[in-house]
């Protein structure tokens, strides 16, 4: 038997270089309008930036109103958390008199973030350290956005600081300094707090309550306008 007949011997007859299946075509065909797959790269840049406009709006409003527990979590973004630090950042970066004595308000501004930022992530780290089931990021996100109570209560009192100030103006901005506190700290425990495993928890919000303090304070000893 030669090379040939060995060949065609390994295929039953009838079934000699048959290939069964479908080869598509990539961009040929009409295609199915529920396969369609939604392409933010098509998206007009309004919408855009509308829709994620609406989402940290969305987020600031169940901070305000801390009732669903999962709302900040589904989907985190770090929008929010930016634009609360760098507008307390910039309040209390200092007064004009200090820019002058070649200060510029610099460290000030780079303090917050340090302070925003570092301790966020130090909450959050003590948190997976006691077994928390929750990301990173989802963590931070959630700090931050709850920073919103803090950041009113600092444009309340950045107001009152216009005025001629007295004692009953300085017990004034503490206690809306603290109800911001009070507030952030609330709504922070209310969204993390089923993260923690039972029997933590006050080792997990003790962090948080320490963290938000820090940033109420530097809202209360802000004097400079």
């Amino acid at each position: 038997m030669n090379t040939f007949d060995s060949k065609y011997d390994m295929y039953p007859a009838g079934d000699v270089g048959v290939i069964e299946g479908e080869m598509n075509i990539p961009g040929r065909g009409p295609s199915s309008g529920d396969n369609m797959e939604f392409n933010t790269l098509d998206e007009p840049i309004k919408e855009t930036f509308m829709r994620d406009l609406r989402a940290v709006g969305n987020k600031f409003y169940h901070v305000l109103i801390p009732r669903e527990k999962t709302s900040l979590l589904k989907e985190w973004d770090l929008w929010g958390p930016l634009l609360l630090c760098t507008l307390m950042a910039t309040i209390l970066q200092g007064s004009a008199e200090r820019a002058d004595n070649s200060n510029d308000g610099g460290p000030e501004f780079a303090e917050v973030f340090v302070i925003v930022w570092i301790g966020a992530a130090v909450v959050t780290i003590n948190s997976k350290l006691l077994g928390g089931n929750i990301s990173f990021f989802q963590s931070v996100c959630v700090l931050g956005y709850c920073l919103f109570p803090v950041a009113l209560a600092l444009i309340i009192c950045r107001i009152i600081l216009f005025s001629a100030q007295n004692t009953f103006l300085f017990f004034l901005r503490l206690v809306i300094s603290m109800i911001g506190f009070i507030w952030a700290t609330f709504a922070a425990t209310k969204f993390l707090g089923d993260s923690q495993p039972e029997g933590k928890k006050a080792l997990a919000v003790y962090p948080i309550c320490l963290f938000y303090f820090i940033l109420s304070w530097l809202v209360v000893s802000h004097s400079n306008v």
